[in-house]
């Protein structure tokens, strides 16, 4: 690719300009798929991973820096970053899958509520919201670190250090020997 292009692409995504995901995706697409598939070696996966690849590059144009990597060196890291992530959560989704009727998990029913956990979601609210926020999504929506880094627009490096100082908190609340009860039975 001329170098020409490369620095229009550049410009037009430092302006948030359209025509540079159509650019990119004619000049890079098939390569990217090419990376994302290597990692998940599935053909729609790997069309998910290309997706899901634009759209971060997408928000995450203002944060390209030329003079640390050249455009598809950035391009690359992102799919195959975006790639193994998909597929942590595709293997993580299949090992959760339950076998209902081959279960041996003993239903627990209304007498296995423990009362302790009942307000955890009303004492999340005593803690600051950004840990609030981290807490929600990974242990009341089910999401990953890196789901929530993504869906949330924080770095994974911020999400860890919320999530632990937001059990932390939630420590004082309860006690640490409730909390690590409470981690372990919130814990997907």
């Amino acid at each position: 690719m001329s170098t020409l292009i490369e620095k229009h692409i550049v410009s037009l995504l430092a302006e948030k300009d359209d025509k540079a995901i159509s650019l990119l995706y004619d000049n890079y697409g098939d390569t990217l798929f090419g990376v994302a598939y290597k990692v998940v070696r599935d053909e729609d996966l790997a069309q998910d991973v290309l997706q899901e690849s634009f759209i971060k590059i997408w928000k995450k144009a203002d944060s390209y820096d030329p003079s640390k990597a050249k455009l598809f060196t950035w391009l690359f890291r992102i799919t195959r970053n975006t790639a193994i992530d998909k597929l942590r959560s595709v293997n993580n989704k299949s090992d959760k899958e339950v076998q209902i009727d081959v279960s041996d998990v003993y239903n627990l029913g209304v007498n296995g509520i423990r009362p302790e956990f009942m307000d955890v979601q009303e004492n999340l609210e005593k803690i600051e919201t950004k840990y609030q926020i981290v807490l929600e999504a990974l242990f009341f929506q089910g999401m990953t670190q890196q789901e929530a880094s993504d869906e949330l627009d924080i770095p994974l490096g911020t999400i860890k250090s919320r999530l632990k100082i937001g059990l932390r908190e939630l420590g004082k609340i309860y006690g640490t020997t409730m909390s690590l009860l409470l981690l372990i039975n919130l814990l997907p």
